[in-house]
């Protein structure tokens, strides 16, 4: 009878040990998706927030800078075609990068994005960007495109980033089978 205790003993052992790798497993899995959902929920870490329209400019001015990268996979020249734009908060605002695709083949890339000092990612707002979705350039092509935002007035009156008065806005872009092996 103390061999039969023992084996039930070690099999809900086993069970309870097989439930919990389980549970990491799973938890290892949706973790990335999570955090994104997080990150895009609140603007931690860079983020920057989607939105329908801006709500109209306000007094102050606010300079956005923006910055290029292309991840060595991807034989794209990507790159702002301004360097930077002093706006008003809470004004409706778009500029353009170029990509150009260098290879001779069509390429699908996707960028990703973020903007400094991480405190603002939340006050800086998309309307419109090339960075919703994944862009297929063919072999030579050059495109513009666009990126229509806007810096939430209440930047302002946020004390982590009232005296915040310049932002960079990043992309990287990457070839999409890179971008989907991450995720």
């Amino acid at each position: 009878m103390n061999t039969a205790v023992a084996q039930n003993r070690n099999a809900k052992t086993l069970r309870i040990l097989l439930s919990i790798i389980a549970g990491m497993i799973m938890l290892v899995a949706v973790t990335p998706r999570l955090y994104r959902a997080f990150c895009e929920a609140t603007g931690f870490d860079g983020t920057t927030q989607r939105a329908d329209k801006a709500p109209g400019a306000v007094a102050g001015q606010v300079k956005v800078q923006f910055d290029a990268n292309v991840h060595p996979g991807l034989p794209w020249r990507f790159e702002p075609e301004q360097t930077g734009v002093s706006v008003a908060p809470g004004a409706q605002t778009k500029i353009f990068y170029r990509a150009q695709n260098l290879s001779a083949r069509a390429i699908e890339g996707q960028a990703v994005y973020n903007v400094s000092p991480d405190t603002v990612g939340k006050y800086f707002k998309k309307i419109q960007c090339f960075c919703f979705n994944e862009q297929t350039l063919q072999p030579g092509q050059t495109v513009d495109m666009p990126v229509v935002f806007f810096v939430d007035p209440a930047i302002k009156t946020d004390p982590d980033t009232k005296d915040v008065h310049e932002i960079t806005l990043s992309y990287t872009f990457y070839p999409v089978e890179t971008v989907k092996a991450s995720r």
